[in-house]
């Protein structure tokens, strides 16, 4: 099935967030649409409501997974604050990523653990998200910039090279610690590793 080039943003935070307005998916989709795009923005609270939105991406056939939650090492927290771990998320994701990219706005998700059962049970062309907290503020600037520099460029398609590229200039701009992860045959755990400078 052909992937449509646009963003599904699925949000899911803390309640004393949405009491002040942090919602950082709504600030996405603004600038999505400055570039004619037309995303898809849904907030959940509760694990059911995540795995049914992700299924509902699945559907879409949008071509980038953009997840807004808390997290930490172990998983991600949905308002109601059921915990999703990383193995159950691997799960939760793996029908729906073939041929996409997910984009994980998520605190200290992204580690080789969660990489490993996600790259092994899915066929995602790549995984974007930070290694160590990033605040509200941080995350609020850095991804609009990131989708605004990506589709500057193409509206259609993301290269691996221009994504890449564009992503080491916005880290060195907001210092910032993203990592950059992407599915590899050569590799024998899977992906590539640490494709980013320090």
């Amino acid at each position: 099935m052909a992937t449509v080039p646009d963003v599904f943003i699925i949000e899911t935070l803390a309640p004393d967030d949405e009491g002040n307005g942090r919602f950082e998916g709504s600030v996405i989709s603004s600038v999505l649409r400055l570039h004619e795009k037309k995303p898809i923005y849904r907030y959940v609270r509760t694990r059911d409501q995540f795995v049914e939105t992700v299924t509902e991406f699945g559907k879409s056939g949008y071509r980038y997974l953009h997840i807004s939650a808390h997290g930490n090492k172990h998983g991600l927290f949905t308002t109601n604050q059921d915990e999703i771990s990383y193995t159950d998320l691997a799960k939760i994701l793996a029908p729906h990523l073939k041929k996409r990219r997910l984009f994980l706005s998520a605190c200290s998700m992204v580690h080789e653990k969660f990489l490993s059962a996600l790259f092994s049970t899915t066929k995602c062309i790549s995984i974007v998200g930070p290694r160590k907290t990033i605040y509200f503020s941080d995350a609020a600037v850095t991804w609009p910039a990131i989708y605004h520099l990506m589709f500057s460029e193409n509206t259609e398609r993301m290269t691996r090279a221009h994504l890449k590229e564009q992503l080491a200039h916005v880290c060195a701009l907001f210092k910032i610690d993203l990592a950059y992860y992407s599915k590899s045959k050569n590799k024998k755990r899977g992906y590539t590793h640490n494709l980013l400078p320090d």
